[in-house]
């Protein structure tokens, strides 16, 4: 198969490939020791890359029978890839992709579920020069035409049954199906016989790799924008949080289209040489799950917090598995669920923070103390300030912000079409996450709820997180999110809406002993004083909305109306 590459990019990427290979080597060598390797990491700096061509194919030589990708079905069926073979595709897929019309910086909007050309087609676009867009299938139609026009697609690749979707919006579009072959659209099995000449895009650094429209629950989705060094070697810290090494198989619970995907799926367990290893379900089943970790090894499991939340109604105990390292992601895991995995696994699952915007910037790395209820300390290539949204004053409580002197390599370019966005959020020398924290004096910091979650009662300033994770203590209850409940007298109370676990059914009886074990646990002015029994609102990639039940609540308590809500004077 042909190559564009010449020599002198072929004695530059050898050059990248150990820059980078030192890097790595680095944090996977100081994994247990986290003062040397937030001391003395630095992140590589290139002026031209391109991970396909100057990581992924190093590692495809180095270890070409490894199993780069492992997709397990439900009902059993595997598909497996080695890094020889999927690397191999990819240049298929860069190539057929090219002869097809495709450019480098051309956008491809990529619509496709946890499947092998997944990952065949980011790896393709990569050598491509393409700058991806990722997206979930669950997005409306509305969703997909905005995504093409804001993010001025030039190519989709989806599934086959999904194609009649795009009617009318993707028409001047380089059209991909996957699956049986559909009038009008390029059939992706082809790429499986091209033999063409293979476009390995020398890169630049700075240049575009990813288009992330974030899930929003306040605001239309913004463009986040990535370049090729960004997530590629970004995700160094995001490998190093999770303790991933050489030979691991890794399992991430997440969909594709999400920022962690890529993430935990694609560029960490690949920097370390790993096994990215999926089970595809329609249903979440905790005990097939189990099943699943133990029958294939799985040595590092990544999962949300409503995963966790429901791993543990399970017996985990009932199997062997032989995980080293166990990592929650996406909202702050409650310390009851810690507690109980430890107790059955003898592994302590550790937190860990990050935005789209970035990569993993907080974390409990491995071999180190834990505090249950911490995300930990700041991560190699990190620097993280608190800062005080009313006076600016750095200190020990305030929103997360990073250091812009320099700004890290894994932070993203800006907001892609919103440069006064971009300036707001990268003000005064740091980037402002919009998150609030506080540190203790060990430097470990608790994440507190996102600006405008937290809120105050009777003049107290509560954290809905904090109350959440006393709650969730509770047998009966699965899951739960605090909002502010309007009241004449104190300007709001917590209320708590529950969601409850299996076996308990909502009754005024129940809802008393929750608020009754609420006044044993939090302290007077933090109690829980009203409760309802309830689903969450949640966006698409899982977050609990807590603006729409805040809204909800404020209209519910002017008009008097809504669901039955259980008042703690009514147990006195």
């Amino acid at each position: 198969m042909g190559s564009l590459r010449c020599m002198a990019t072929e004695q530059s990427t050898s050059e990248v490939t150990r820059e980078f290979r030192t890097a790595r080597d680095f944090l996977i060598a100081h994994r247990d020791d986290y003062e040397t390797a937030y001391r003395d990491f630095s992140w590589p700096a290139f002026e031209r890359f391109n991970w396909a061509r100057d990581w992924f194919d190093a590692l495809a030589v180095e270890q070409p029978e490894v199993a780069a990708l492992t997709i397990v079905e439900e009902d059993g069926e595997v598909n497996s890839r080695t890094y020889a073979e999927m690397g191999e595709r990819s240049r298929q897929v860069a190539g057929w992709l090219t002869e097809a019309g495709l450019k480098p910086g051309d956008r491809v909007l990529i619509v496709l579920g946890n499947q092998v050309e997944l990952w065949e087609t980011m790896l393709g676009c990569i050598r491509a020069g393409a700058v991806m867009i990722p997206a979930t299938t669950l997005l409306t139609d509305a969703d997909l035409a905005d995504r093409i026009s804001r993010g001025n697609v030039r190519a989709v690749v989806t599934s086959s049954a999904d194609t009649a979707r795009y009617a009318g919006i993707a028409d001047n579009c380089i059209r991909v199906a996957v699956g049986e072959p559909t009038e009008g659209w390029l059939t992706y099995a082809d790429s499986e016989i091209y033999e063409g000449p293979v476009p390995e895009v020398d890169t630049a650094a700075n240049d575009s790799l990813l288009l992330y429209f974030t899930s929003g629950t306040t605001s239309q989705p913004k463009l986040v924008e990535h370049t090729q060094v960004s997530y590629p070697v970004g995700h160094l810290s995001t490998m190093y949080w999770i303790g991933l090494q050489p030979g691991d198989v890794h399992l991430n619970v997440s969909s594709p289209g999400w920022a962690k995907h890529s993430w935990s799926n694609v560029f960490a367990p690949w920097n370390a040489g790993a096994t990215v290893f999926l089970y595809n379900y329609t249903r979440f089943d905790a005990s097939k799950m189990l099943d699943v970790l133990a029958t294939y090894g799985v040595t590092t499991f990544c999962a949300p917090p409503t995963v966790w939340r429901m791993l543990i109604q399970a017996d985990l105990s009932a199997v062997e598995v032989r995980i080293r390292e166990c990592i929650s992601a996406g909202e702050p895991l409650n310390p009851e669920v810690i507690e109980q995995v430890r107790n059955a696994w003898d592994v302590t699952i550790r937190d860990g923070y990050g935005q789209t915007e970035t990569t993993a910037q907080i974390g409990n790395p491995p071999g180190q103390p834990v505090k249950l209820g911490s995300m930990g300390r700041p991560l190699p290539g990190y620097s993280i300030a608190l800062i005080d949204p009313s006076t600016d004053e750095i200190g020990d409580d305030g929103e997360i912000c990073i250091e812009l002197a320099p700004a890290p390599v894994p932070l993203m370019r800006g907001y892609r079409d919103a440069q006064e966005l971009t300036e707001e959020v990268m003000r005064n020398g740091y980037y402002h996450t919009g998150d609030v924290a506080s540190r203790d004096a060990d430097g470990y910091i608790t994440y507190v709820g996102r600006s405008d979650d937290v809120f105050k009662a009777s003049d107290y300033r509560i954290s809905p997180f904090e109350l959440e994770s006393v709650l969730i203590e509770h047998p009966a209850v699965a899951e739960a999110a605090v909002v502010p409940s309007p009241d004449p007298v104190r300007l709001a109370v917590p209320k708590a809406y529950v969601v409850l676990a299996a076996g308990h059914e909502p009754s005024r009886e129940l809802a008393g002993e929750i608020l009754a074990y609420c006044r044993e646990h939090l302290a007077p002015y933090k109690r829980i004083r009203r409760i309802e029994f309830a689903e969450l609102p949640k966006t698409i990639s899982g977050k609990i909305r807590r603006v729409e039940l805040r809204t909800d609540e404020a209209a519910k308590v002017e008009s008097g109306t809504g669901g039955p809500t259980y008042d703690e004077a009514d147990f006195k």
